[in-house]
Parts: C-alpha cells; sequence; structure tokens
C-alpha cells in the first residue's frame, strides 16, 4: 500500500461548530496557521439556539459581533421562568457582572455557518465532508488521518490538535478518554413550530423555562426565533416517558397539554416539523488535555440543557486554550492543567451545581421565590447569562454553601 499524502499544518481543529470557529479566528488573529476539518457539510441542523450574553463577549474577541448583529437574529434580553400560575422573569441587563446583556436566540444551522464563514474570511482554512479516523499522539508530533467525501485519505501532521468535534467527541472516543458524566439519564423530544403566539404576556425576547405543574423534575423550553418560528422542547427521565405515546410529535404535545401556560401560549401554534429525540446526552472525560490536544466544549463535558450554558462552555473553553496554545506556539512554557483545565472547570462546576439544584428542586425554590433581595437577584441573573467564571460574585465564589443556604431562606418564607 502507497504512503498516505502527508501535510503539515501548525494546528488542527476537528469540528467547525461555534467552539472551532471562536478558536480558529482567535489563533489566526495571533498569526497562527489553521486548518479545521468538519465532517458534516454546513448549514446543517444542531440543537442548542439560546445564547447567554457572555458569549458575546467570545463573538466579539473573535471579529465575528458585527456579522452576528447584522444578522437579524432574535434579540434575547433573558430568561423567563413558569410553573402554575407561578411567573418570574431576570433581564440579563440588570445583573451583577459586567459585560454583555443583550444575546441572541438563533437558528443554530444559520448561526454556525455564519461564525464557520466569518473565520473563513479571516483566513481560517475549513475542509468540510471530512472526517477524523485514527489519531497519534505518541511522537514528538501529533498526526490525524483524515477521510475526505470520495473516500481517499491522508495525514496531517500537526503542533498541535484542539478537539471541537461537540457530541461527535472525536478525541475522547479515539483515545479512551470517556468518562462517566454523573447526571441521571435524561431524555429531551423537541421540534421547531410556527408558533403563531399572539398572547400579550410572552416576552420574545426571553426564553421560557417551564417546570411542569406537578412533576417538577419535568420542565420545558421555549425559544422564539425573529421569524415566528419557535423551538420548543421537554425533558425528563426515563420513567417519566413511561405510558406515554411511542410517537414523538404524540407525546410531546401530550407534554405541553399538561402545562397550563404553554397549552395557552401555543394554542394556535402549527406543528410542521417532526419531532425528535436526544437522550444520554451529558458527558465527561478523564481529562481536557494530553500531549499535544486540548478538548473544547461538547467534547469534553456536557451538562444539562436547562440553563442553555452548553455553546458558552464551549465558547469559554475555546477563548482559554487559544490564548494558552498562543503562548505555547510562541515558545512560552505553559502548563495546560493550571491555566486550562482547572479555571475552565471552576465555571462548570459553578453550572452544574445551579443545574443539580435545579433538578433537586432548591434551585427552583430560589427561581420562583417572590420576595427575593434585588441585589441577589442580579447575581443570579449573572449566573443564567453565562458569567459562572466571576468569583467577585459570592454564587459563583460559594456556589454550593450559598445555594444551600438561599434555598432554606426561601422555603422559611424569610426575605433572601
Amino acid at each position: 500500500m502507497a504512503p498516505l499524502e502527508t501535510q503539515h499544518r501548525e494546528v488542527v481543529i476537528i469540528g467547525a461548530g461555534p467552539s472551532g470557529a471562536i478558536a480558529g479566528a482567535l489563533l489566526k488573529r495571533q498569526g497562527h496557521d489553521v486548518l479545521i476539518v468538519e465532517r458534516q457539510r454546513f448549514p446543517r441542523f444542531s440543537i442548542g439556539e439560546s445564547l447567554l450574553s457572555h458569549c458575546l463577549d467570545f463573538i466579539e474577541e473573535a471579529g465575528m459581533l458585527e456579522a452576528v448583529r447584522a444578522a437579524g437574529f432574535q434579540t434575547k434580553h433573558g430568561a423567563a421562568f413558569g410553573w402554575g400560575e407561578r411567573y418570574t422573569e431576570f433581564d440579563f441587563r440588570d445583573k451583577f457582572t459586567a459585560g454583555h446583556g443583550s444575546t441572541y436566540q438563533v437558528q443554530r444551522a444559520d448561526f454556525d455557518k455564519l461564525l464557520a464563514d466569518q473565520a473563513e474570511l479571516q483566513g481560517v482554512e475549513i475542509r468540510y465532508e471530512e472526517e477524523v479516523t485514527a489519531v497519534d499522539f505518541s511522537g514528538a508530533q501529533p498526526w490525524l488521518q483524515i477521510r475526505r467525501a470520495d473516500g481517499s485519505e491522508y495525514r496531517v501532521d500537526a503542533a498541535f490538535v484542539l478537539d471541537a468535534s461537540g457530541y461527535g467527541r472525536v478525541l475522547p472516543q479515539l483515545l479512551d478518554l470517556e468518562a462517566p458524566s454523573g447526571f441521571p439519564v435524561r431524555r429531551a423530544i423537541f421540534t421547531h413550530i410556527e408558533d403563531r403566539i399572539d398572547d400579550p404576556r410572552f416576552d420574545r425576547e426571553k426564553i421560557l423555562i417551564t417546570t411542569h405543574p406537578e412533576l417538577r423534575d419535568v420542565w420545558y423550553w421555549t425559544i422564539p426565533f425573529s421569524n415566528g418560528r419557535c423551538s420548543l422542547g421537554v425533558v425528563a427521565s426515563a420513567e417519566r416517558y413511561e405510558g406515554r405515546p411511542v410517537n414523538l410529535d404524540a407525546c410531546l404535545r401530550e407534554f405541553v397539554q399538561e402545562a397550563p401556560n404553554l397549552r395557552r401560549i401555543l394554542a394556535n401554534a402549527e406543528w410542521d416539523t417532526p419531532a425528535r429525540l436526544i437522550g444520554g446526552y451529558s458527558a465527561n472525560v478523564k481529562s481536557l488535555h494530553g500531549p499535544g490536544f486540548a478538548l473544547l466544549g461538547n467534547a469534553a463535558e456536557f451538562l444539562d440543557p436547562v440553563f442553555s450554558s452548553g455553546v458558552t462552555i464551549a465558547m469559554r473553553s475555546a477563548h482559554m486554550a487559544a490564548a494558552v496554545l498562543h503562548r505555547q506556539l510562541s515558545g512560552e512554557p505553559v502548563d495546560w492543567e493550571r491555566e486550562f483545565a482547572a479555571p475552565l472547570k471552576r465555571g462548570v462546576d459553578t453550572f452544574r451545581t445551579y443545574v443539580e439544584g435545579w433538578y433537586d428542586c432548591s434551585f427552583q425554590d430560589v427561581i420562583y421565590y417572590e420576595h427575593a433581595q434585588p441585589e441577589i437577584r442580579r447575581m443570579i441573573s449573572s449566573i443564567l447569562a453565562g458569567y459562572a467564571w466571576d468569583e467577585k460574585n459570592p454564587y459563583v465564589a460559594e456556589p454550593k454553601r450559598r445555594l444551600r443556604v438561599l434555598a432554606e431562606l426561601c422555603s422559611a418564607g424569610a426575605d433572601a
């Protein structure tokens, strides 16, 4: 067999989604040679349409904010929560942490292509419909074997590899890095609909998170887009689906009918897109980095969709990895654990605390509490806006203790 054609690149990024596009642009802007290899052809469907405000900090840093603002996406100012007749909302423009307040709700096929196109305009090479089939990090220089759409293969030697492959989790699978997530297995059924919402109480500039009126571990998302459509989904553990219709569309409709606010808001909706199912999405890894590589976003860890943290963590990891890698490629000594993995995990663990608190209802009690102090609401608003790395915020610095105390005050009916 003839040897494979071998190419030489400085940085290879696996995946052209948000973390790959951001990391590629940041490295290119610092003068590095970057190749992105993407298994699919863009635009392609992806779930996770509600961006947090912190995302715009990284989009701006990557020189893409003007293009995103001009794209016509739905403006998002915060998050609303509904449970039976209870309703509360958080405005991300009124928060503890400095940074962007408003953000966007996006159809990911369009958004991800926009970011990838912006990276290409800045000089990043993206090769679509090419798949990484083998890797080797044992030698002096990493190499990847890549298969093109026509079945032909080639090899790329690189100084460093960033895995931004999302749910594809290329390096965790090829390098045996997969680890249990620690979260119970949950499933989401979701679709896009023409919502035809005319309820004056519905705010299109906020994501709506609805708690099931009786089953508090079951929740729904409603994410409106600028074109009159919205993303709609329900998340529940496997036992909550027992006895329900096997047909995904019928199952989702049944869940929606059980939530009074959604039944009212979506009374005129046209359900014109088949529902989809995703399950067992929570994931983790043994390590976020190794000799010659680092993992970004969902390729490393995915918690839960409840607070839309996935894209934020992906972009934050891209920002942090690009900074460390730039210094390494410039000849400086770096410590990937101290400078990348440990600080990234601190923010992820903050999100983890509030996700766990959502499902054990302690954070729900805080969210729906009617007598919260404004300054505490601003601190919570910062976390919901994605600023989970701001340790000046007491609810980031000590998330578990602070949440426990706050939940106890709310349960006691005290000012919190």
